[in-house]
């Protein structure tokens, strides 16, 4: 196997005018490399190949449209994990209320493993989680500034704090060993199906960890596709053998759980935030038309009148 040897800024520069990347100013793009990384930086180019020769880039890309991908999808990301986050807070609110009010506020009460699905199939998950749970209460007992303080002057840390120190994942897989009454009170806050919602949490805890590792997102897809929604229905998505081919599992899939989760004015925010962001994004292309961009995201022509559609429901007790 071939090694890969280190390269200094120069054959840096040197290999992206090899493979026809127009350098304007080669003190600013070495500037930039040092900063972000050539190996990350690299990984925006893939719009710009040249379908003909494709290890090559689109005759006339220069270095600083390949650049602006790169800050547009670090603006993008930030303002999609900073609406995940408040995603996060919801859930693990609801979650804690609906189950403190039924199961008590004490560990040893809410902890009790019949307070949840224990059908042959779920019982080792549910030890395993309750587990993973009280080792965050023994690790951050005497770390963490809430759970410290209900641990020294309350001996017990209330379900309500601990979602604290939860990540999403464990909030998301939480969710899928309640028992299915509790699922369902839950879903029922969101007017979500639970089948909907246990698929939602998954998703929107793996883009959560794509965020925080500053991974492409743009382009990025999940395994787990969405059910149909109104959406896809009242944008006209279109569809290919009877399938939905955007909004299924794209970022504006992701765009689609966003509205059924966040409040109407959360939304409002978000979809205004991502139009500043692709109109900025568009003034910084000269070889490929944004719609390019969007096609790979997985936007249609018509994605912010998302933000116009009045909030459906799909909930389902079933």
């Amino acid at each position: 196997m071939k090694d890969k040897q280190f390269k200094n800024l120069d054959e840096q520069i040197e290999i992206f005018k090899y493979k026809g990347l127009v350098i304007n100013n080669e003190e600013y793009a070495k500037e930039v490399l040092l900063r972000e990384n050539y190996f990350f930086l690299s990984g925006y180019r893939h719009l710009f190949m040249d379908l003909e020769r494709p290890k090559f880039y689109l005759e006339g890309t220069t270095f600083e449209e390949l650049y602006s991908l790169f800050l547009f999808d670090r603006q993008f990301r930030n303002i999609i994990f900073k609406n995940l986050l408040i995603v996060e807070n919801n859930a693990k609110s609801i979650m804690s209320y609906q189950l403190s009010k039924k199961y008590g506020y004490k560990e040893n009460d809410y902890l009790r493993p019949n307070n949840f699905d224990m059908s042959p199939d779920k019982s080792r998950q549910v030890n395993d989680l309750i587990k993973k749970m009280k080792r965050q209460i023994r690790v951050n007992g005497s770390q963490h500034s809430a759970t410290m303080h209900y641990i020294s002057n309350y001996g017990y840390i209330p379900l309500w704090v601990l979602v604290k120190v939860l990540s999403f994942g464990i909030i998301s897989e939480f969710y899928t060993i309640l028992k299915m009454d509790d699922r369902v009170s839950i879903a029922k806050i969101y007017n979500i199906s639970v089948e909907d919602l246990t698929n939602y949490l998954s998703i929107l805890a793996n883009y959560r960890n794509v965020c925080a590792h500053e991974d492409i997102l743009f382009e990025n897809k999940t395994q787990r596709t969405i059910n149909n929604t109104v959406y896809h229905t009242l944008l006209g998505i279109k569809k290919l053998d009877g399938e939905y081919v955007k909004g299924k599992n794209d970022l504006f899939a992701l765009i689609i759980i966003l509205r059924q989760v966040l409040s109407n004015d959360d939304v409002k925010n978000l979809i205004s935030e991502i139009k500043r962001a692709l109109e900025n994004l568009k003034l910084n292309l000269h070889t490929i038309p944004l719609e390019k961009v969007l096609d790979r995201m997985g936007f249609p022509y018509n994605w912010e009148e998302i933000a116009n559609i009045e909030k459906r429901g799909n909930y389902d007790e079933k």
